[in-house]
């Protein structure tokens, strides 16, 4: 069967109220939902999504500068107040899971979106300097284990599956990234160590990881080669060279998270189900995956959520969900 999860981001302040609405919107879809730990970047910095998961680096200290999040000898003020973000959604997720077994998921920012985004002391991106780059993708790999491993400690039934958020690999692989001064461009990072680095990073888990690339021209090709379980990918728009692309990364294993729920407050919902369905059966039929292989899609919105009011982002996780309802149904006639 089809099932529904959500990419992340949730709106307001409130780790308890939206570790609940998540937990009861997922668990409450007939089997079909895969909750997740919601992040809530409007609590401000620490809360974001480059600042949360720098606090998991291994061994790596950064600071919030002006110009953005910086490494730096010792662990500053902002550093800590991310742990502490995430102290208090542990804290929420272990009570609202209490008892609780089944999928959860739990999401980080990729090493290369990290690299792209969290500069050395001199001032340049992480990602400008070779030694960097291996420093940050192994502390990132140990992180996300130690990671996942307080969250099974908190959720023993848990069945966990770790996604890794790279809205920024395709500009490191086409050297689209600004230098310091904003005059020029960085280098572009081989592909081969782009796909290295991310498979580093998902081996420090042995359970299901999905890479999300909401990126419309995201590299599906090279990310499928990461072995990575599932890709995450914005399928609102996507080409039949993208279906193309997305075919031969299922045929060859690699599941699809399909973002076909747009991120804006539905006007009408049995509208907006009958849309996102189309979009999966039309480019399931273009590229000729057979209905069968539905059951193995992950309906999602786009992106995450935290632009839209609560109740927004709750009909916008119900379309999702009604979504998945309809393609089940499709792939057991």
């Amino acid at each position: 069967m089809t099932h529904v999860s959500g990419v992340g981001s949730w709106p307001g302040e409130s780790a308890r109220e939206a570790v609940v609405t998540v937990r009861d919107l997922l668990t409450d879809a007939d089997g079909l939902g895969l909750p997740y730990l919601p992040e809530l970047p409007s609590r401000g910095p620490g809360a974001d999504i480059i600042g949360r998961s720098a606090a998991l680096l291994a061994d790596l200290a950064v600071d919030l500068q002006p110009s953005g999040w910086r490494f730096t000898d010792r662990p500053g003020r902002d550093q800590s107040r991310a742990r502490s973000f995430w102290r208090q959604d542990l804290d929420e997720l272990a009570e609202a899971y209490d008892g609780y077994a089944g999928p959860l998921k739990i999401q980080v920012a990729g090493p290369w979106t990290l690299a792209a985004s969290i500069e050395l002391n001199r001032g340049e991106r992480s990602v400008t300097d070779e030694g960097a780059r291996r420093d940050l993708v192994a502390s990132l790999a140990e992180g996300v284990r130690q990671h996942v491993a307080e969250v099974q400690r908190l959720v023993p039934g848990a069945v966990i599956t770790v996604q890794l958020d790279e809205p920024s690999v395709l500009s490191v692989l086409r050297g689209e990234l600004p230098t310091a001064s904003g005059y020029g461009r960085l280098r572009a990072v081989d592909r081969a160590e782009v796909a290295r680095g991310i498979r580093e990073v998902r081996e420090a888990h042995d359970g299901d990881v999905v890479l999300h690339s909401c990126h419309p021209s995201a590299p599906v090709d090279l990310l499928a080669t990461t072995g990575v379980t599932a890709l995450a990918l914005d399928l609102t728009d996507a080409s039949p060279q993208r279906w193309e692309s997305i075919a031969a990364a299922v045929e060859s294993g690699t599941r699809l998270w399909a973002g076909v729920v747009p991120t804006t407050a539905p006007g009408s919902s049995a509208d907006a189900v009958r849309l996102a369905t189309a979009r999966v059966t039309e480019g399931f039929g273009r590229v000729g995956l057979p209905t069968s292989a539905l059951a193995d899609v992950t309906v999602t919105p786009t992106c995450g959520l935290p632009a839209l009011t609560p109740r927004g982002a709750v009909d916008v996780q119900r379309v999702a969900v009604a979504t998945a309802r309809e393609l089940t149904e499709k792939e057991q006639d």
